[in-house]
């Protein structure tokens, strides 16, 4: 029996939910084209969507936008253990204690439900956004009832109304980022899931797995390169460094994609509407000598942009802190952890891979005065 690395090229489970074309680059949502679904549908939309599998009708979409927005108060339990996480937590720490205050103190516990999906994905922007007050000394801001997923995202960010181009293009990132396969964190809550877990502690494990830099962490990396390129001129010397030196630049390359991932080609657009002219300039351009430079000196293995790197730029662009790149990641992704942690449910069956022994056998124990 011969492991195979990361479980590369493994099937673990068939679904319904979503898959990524990697040779084609295309990803789909429950039979919908990415690109239809990111131009097209709001957030609750493709919830419902990932959830039920079909889009909702006007009636049912409605009703489960006046749910998610009665359900995004935290109740006094996860509010208490937000107000008592140090300020210089990371935030995708507050968010995995918190989430899990919330499971122990809402009735969510027991066999997974749509309802309980609902709820916990509306509360999410509600801690990333109140962490993010309380550790920059400022007061938690309420929800708004008469706004939309991501526009009262924004709004507990800050406490002003988001001008509707930032109100769209992290629209679209959400839609974009709400599920994408087999991935690490998806694969993790779908593990817990299979243990016949409750939903909170699916979901706790999924936010554990993005937190990995390999995983979630790469946004932010990528605002650390553009900060360092700095200016339009410094992109060519700043790169062929950078290759010089280490060989890899954030932002490009997939495990999946062997062509150009399309969420990347939908959030550029979404780059140069909500940034400044000079910082799409910086980005594109650092983009466009990046693929270049990379595929000249490796011909053999190009490479393409993938989700990262304007999902930097469009976080950035709406004002995000780009250590809340991970949890607003997260934000997005609870409605694919949910949507697999109830398919799994259905015909479940203990996920329990083997393992090959690589280690010694035959050792005899020696008393430890003797060793």
């Amino acid at each position: 029996m011969l492991a195979a690395k990361g479980l590369e090229g493994v099937v673990v489970s068939a679904t319904n939910i979503s898959h990524v074309f990697g040779e084609e680059g295309r990803l789909v949502y429950r039979g919908y084209e990415i690109n239809q679904l990111a131009s097209k549908a709001s957030y609750e939309e493709v919830s419902f969507l990932l959830w039920n599998g079909h889009l909702p009708k006007s009636d049912q979409l409605e009703a489960l936008q006046a749910t998610m927005r009665e359900r995004r108060g935290l109740p006094p339990a996860a509010m208490a253990a937000l107000r008592a996480l140090p300020k210089d937590a990371d935030p995708m720490d507050a968010l995995r204690t918190v989430v899990s205050a919330a499971g122990a103190a809402l009735p969510i516990g027991g066999t997974p439900t749509y309802d309980q999906a609902i709820t916990l994905t509306a509360l999410f922007p509600t801690v990333v956004a109140g962490f993010h007050r309380l550790r920059s000394g400022r007061e938690v801001v309420a929800p708004d009832s008469g706004l939309g997923h991501a526009a009262n995202y924004l709004y507990m960010l800050t406490g002003e109304k988001p001008p509707d181009n930032h109100v769209k293009s992290l629209e679209t990132y959400l839609v974009l980022l709400a599920d994408h396969g087999m991935n690490a964190s998806t694969f993790t809550a779908r593990v817990i899931a299979s243990t016949e877990s409750d939903l909170a502690s699916c979901v706790v494990g999924g936010i554990g797995a993005l937190k990995g830099p390999l995983h979630g962490g790469a946004p932010a990396l990528v605002m650390d390169m553009l900060d360092g390129i700095g200016s339009v001129s410094n992109i060519k010397p700043w790169i062929d460094h950078a290759l010089d030196s280490h060989g890899k630049l954030m932002g490009f390359g997939h495990r999946v994609y062997r062509t150009t991932d399309p969420r990347a080609e939908i959030l550029r657009e979404m780059a140069r509407q909500a940034s400044t002219p000079e910082f799409f300039a910086l980005a594109s351009g650092t983009e466009q000598y990046a693929i270049a430079e990379l595929n000249r000196r490796k011909p053999e293995n190009r490479l393409y942009t993938n989700v990262e790197f304007y999902s930097a730029t469009v976080l950035n662009s709406v004002g995000l802190p780009r250590d809340l790149f991970p949890s607003t990641f997260a934000v997005s992704r609870v409605a694919g952890w949910s949507a697999h942690v109830l398919e799994q449910l259905v015909g479940n069956r203990l996920i329990r891979p083997q393992s090959e022994y690589v280690g010694p056998q035959g050792l005899l124990f020696v008393p430890v005065d003797q060793r």
